[in-house]
């Protein structure tokens, strides 16, 4: 029996679109679903695991206690995701930033209030200067239209530092900024999608602060919520462990064929990351990649470390630290609110991510654990250790987002969120604002719903 949404499977969809087919149970995809099954339009969803929730996910760490293995924090600019989590019964948590940090970004360890790392604030302040003239210029709307774009967009990112970061300390900061905000190796991006992306977000100083910032909040109890509360709705309309393989269209519908068998529509959604979306089968063939030989993974890979409690509080450490070497280049704490037990996410981003995802699992608990003691010596061992590898996850490949490499933005920009005749494209890499965000995919997933039913 298929749960009820609101809107009634009988009422009459606008557009003369009766049905449609989704590839993919992530944000983007399930808020296209839910948007386009309340308006009349019978709907499948075609999920490849065996779980709804693409790149959030939610790991138990005590008997009431989750946190998010992938995508996890929110502003108060991300209007859509708050509304959609209002709507959900959902309620946001803050990030406990309370305390000092710890810093390794030389031969020494250093604790100090705040998250400014001690390193040279002149040269700091002027690489920040310089990548805030870049974002500034950038036309978050058509980022292929920006000035000097062509420039831009083929150079990258490790390029451009070699050319104006003369500082060591400057040069040192800058992979660790990037993987941070953006998960990217600067050798894999190019110099018009780090200005985007810093600029989609909200600028540097609203994406990287988490008071008053893109990482002011998490979902109580875990992002993965989302997308679980709103397949709840979609009932047995959800199709777990059927990954689609082909999407074939004529002037009266369009077939997805996956592994089990075909579903007939008149009108299919891809909600997938780019490179995802380019490996499907397409007749007729598309008239722009999705997708090319730069267009690179996200570079990240998270590390949540399980304790009795949040130890480092007793002794006045917030838990946040930024690491010149990995695998853990930085830490936060993201200990659940309502339950005893501390959690320490470290993050491994850019180049390490793939060196770190390399190592058996018994190496990677080696050298989590070994550098997350050295920075916070008052840990015990912790009780439980997980690692959640989206460089290599077969169903995402990669995360936060893909990185747009040289030339993918003139190449593929202008067609990025254009139907494919009867195919429409979703995901958080379709968004022009707040991509890579959760809030990005669920704003991709109304536009589509929008596009559809505005069809004449």
């Amino acid at each position: 029996m298929t749960a009820p949404v609101a809107g009634g499977a009988d009422a009459a969809a606008p557009g003369g679109v009766t049905s449609a087919v989704v590839v993919g149970a992530g944000l983007a995809g399930l808020t296209a679903a839910s948007g386009l099954a309340e308006r009349g339009v019978e709907v499948t969803v075609l999920e490849a695991r065996e779980r709804v929730g693409g790149r959030t996910h939610g790991l138990r760490v005590s008997p009431t206690g989750w946190v998010d293995a992938g995508a996890a924090y929110l502003g108060d600019r991300h209007t859509e995701l708050l509304a959609l989590m209002a709507e959900l019964d959902l309620k946001t948590t803050p990030t406990t930033m309370l305390g000092a940090s710890r810093f390794a970004l030389g031969a020494e360890h250093a604790t100090r209030d705040g998250r400014f790392p001690p390193l040279n604030a002149v040269a700091l302040g002027d690489m920040f200067e310089l990548l805030a003239e870049l974002t500034d210029a950038v036309r978050p709307e058509a980022p292929w239209l920006t000035p000097d774009a062509e420039r831009l967009d083929t150079t990258t990112a490790a390029e451009w530092a070699e050319q104006n970061l003369t500082h060591p300390d400057a040069r040192l900061f800058f992979p660790l900024f990037l993987g941070e905000m953006m998960a990217a190796d600067p050798a894999d991006v190019s110099v018009l999608h780090m200005a985007f992306y810093l600029r989609s977000g909200g600028g540097i100083r609203y994406l990287n602060a988490f008071e008053g910032g893109a990482q002011q909040d998490r979902i109580a109890g875990g992002a993965h919520q989302a997308c679980e509360r709103l397949a709840a709705r979609l009932g047995d309309r959800v199709r777990l462990g059927e990954p689609a393989v082909a999407v074939h269209q004529d002037g009266a519908g369009v077939t997805v064929r996956t592994a089990l068998g075909e579903h007939r529509a008149d009108v299919a959604v891809i909600a997938l990351p780019p490179l995802l979306a380019q490996a499907l089968e397409y007749a007729p063939a598309l008239p722009a990649p999705r997708a090319g030989r730069r267009t690179a993974r996200g570079c990240a890979v998270k590390v949540n470390l399980v304790y009795p409690e949040p130890l480092w509080r007793r002794h006045g450490l917030s838990g946040w630290s930024v690491n010149a070497e990995g695998p853990l280049l930085s830490t936060v704490d993201d200990s659940p609110s309502d339950d005893g037990v501390g959690v320490l996410t470290g993050f491994v981003t850019g180049a390490e991510a793939h060196r770190y995802a390399a190592l058996d699992p018994e190496q990677q608990r080696t050298a989590a654990v070994e550098q997350a003691a050295r920075l916070f010596p008052m840990l015990p061992a912790p009780i439980a250790f997980h690692v959640t590898d989206w460089v290599n996850d077969p169903y995402s490949q990669g995360c936060y987002a893909a990185l747009f490499g040289p030339g993918d933005w003139l190449r593929h920009g202008p067609s990025l969120t254009a139907p494919h005749g009867r195919v429409h494209w979703a995901g958080t890499e379709t968004s022009t604002a707040f991509f890579g965000l959760m809030e990005g995919a669920i704003r991709s997933g109304d536009r589509v719903v929008a596009e559809i039913l505005g069809r004449p």
